[in-house]
């Protein structure tokens, strides 16, 4: 009967609370008994027990009591299993749980524990399955190196990029490393948007101290998509606080964004500086060997799930110059063209992969962006991204700055203003006098206008 009805509560308490919050408190929950107006649970931690009982206990005791077992306390036991294997792991020198995901099970061999509110980590996203290139290599060096530990030399790592560059890889490579090589230790990956709500839960339910206490409890904080709390100054605030709590305990942080820290509107200058206490690295666009090798190796891993499938000579070849902008969608491409090919049985030629994919290549045409071509412009002229974003007007700075203005004038679609503000936030009439200057200096300037031609050529490579 006790079974029955809690089963009926969990069903309720999904539908009230949600998916995540349910697997994360609920779900881990084993009834053991009811006796005595007292109902037993097992919980992973004490921790975790606390937490059931001062936000879920009331509604888990009035829904057992509804249905039909009266039930005046609730008592939370860490089960034995756990216990006993804490105190083994104790004994042996190793913490608790490490790696924490949003399913509610533990995800390591290692000791029991509540897992943390976090993202669930990709198996398939380890550091030996990602392909190294001149674009990605100071990012891939800097992940290994905080994935070994050890002494914290740069905190936190701050690893910026577009779109299926790399970023969630290199995040979930560098948690699997040390859970590999340190299972005791305590690794959080979340989203910034995760993180945001876990915190408006936390005053929603008013527990800001259980909230305090899970964020700043770990060795290793990993946030992903940064520039989510832009914006929103309470969860800034309190990201704020913890940065600060976990750096004062040398503990290592990683964060992701699609933009470098100084370049997030809305983001405070305070949290600013702190993104660029440490390393900084910019994952740049993949260029077409390193889509190629990713190409290579994903063909390999294909091959293990259809090993009747043929790929003609140049198709790799084709797919890596077409598909320029994305390695998901270049990734999506071959994933689809073995599938065809399997299904119909046809061997994976040029025209095929043309037939096959005709949306995505339709889709994949090349598109140049504004911050591509500062970038492109600055390692041409030798200047740093910064420098062209600055208000200096030395003419070592402000001629390439034009010329990055002009090129983005001719080969994107963006309005003058929208340009203006990715420059630092300039005016307008700022892009329109050097859109006019470059095109005079380019009559009578032949190394202006050789530098132009260079690198639209570059550009639409």
């Amino acid at each position: 009967m006790t079974e029955h009805t809690w089963g009926r509560v969990r069903e309720e308490l999904q539908q009230e609370m949600g998916r995540d919050a349910f697997n994360n408190w609920i779900k881990p929950l084993e009834l053991i008994g009811h006796e005595d107006g007292v109902a037993r649970f097992s919980v992973p931690t004490n921790f975790f027990g606390d937490w059931v009982a001062r936000n879920y206990g009331d509604r888990i005791r009035e829904g057992l009591t509804k249905g039909g077992c009266a039930v005046d306390r609730l008592d939370f036991t860490v089960s034995k299993a756990v216990r006993k294997q804490d105190d083994t792991a104790q004994r042996n020198g190793v913490g608790k749980v490490q790696a924490f995901s949003g399913n509610g099970a533990a995800k390591n061999d290692g000791p029991a524990e509540a897992e943390l509110p976090g993202s669930k980590l990709d198996p398939r996203f380890t550091f030996d399955s990602f392909v190294v290139g001149k674009p990605n290599e100071l990012a891939h060096a800097a992940a290994r190196r905080v994935a070994e530990g050890g002494p914290v030399t740069f905190n936190p790592l701050f690893l910026y990029g577009g779109v299926g560059l790399g970023k969630t890889h290199l995040m979930h490579a560098i948690a699997w490393e040390i859970r590999r090589r340190e299972p005791g230790a305590r690794v959080l990956y979340l989203s910034a948007e995760q993180f945001m709500y876990r915190f408006v839960q936390s005053l929603r339910f008013k527990d800001m101290i259980g909230f305090k206490e899970m964020f700043r409890s770990v060795d290793v904080l990993m946030v992903d998509d940064v520039q989510f709390i832009a914006g929103k100054e309470s969860t800034q605030d309190e990201f704020f606080h913890t940065f600060n709590a976990l750096v004062d305990q040398n503990k290592q942080i990683v964060i992701s964004a699609d933009r470098a820290p100084g370049e997030i509107d809305g983001l405070e200058d305070r949290i600013k500086s702190r993104l660029q206490w440490g390393l900084v690295v910019d994952l740049h666009p993949t260029d077409y060997e390193l889509r190629l090798g990713i190409l290579q190796s994903k063909a390999e891993a294909q091959l293990k799930y259809y090993p009747d499938v043929r790929l003609a000579d140049g198709v790799l070849e084709f797919l890596a110059h077409r598909i320029s902008t994305n390695v998901r969608v270049l990734e999506g491409a071959l994933t689809r063209l073995f599938a065809f090919a399997s299904l119909v049985g046809r061997e994976v030629t040029l025209e095929v992969a043309q037939e096959c994919l005709a949306d995505i290549l339709r889709a994949s045409d090349r598109k140049v962006t504004i911050d591509e071509i500062i970038r492109k412009v600055a390692d041409h002229y030798n200047l740093r991204l910064s420098d062209m974003l600055s208000p200096r007007r030395a003419r070592s700075v402000a001629r390439p700055r034009q010329v990055a203005m002009f090129l983005s004038k001719m080969l994107t679609s963006k309005s003058l203003p929208e340009i203006g503000r990715r420059f630092g936030g300039r005016d307008h009439t700022t892009v329109i006098h050097a859109v006019r200057k470059i095109e005079e200096l380019k009559a009578v300037d032949s190394q202006i206008a050789e530098d132009v031609e260079l690198l639209r050529r570059m550009l639409e490579a």
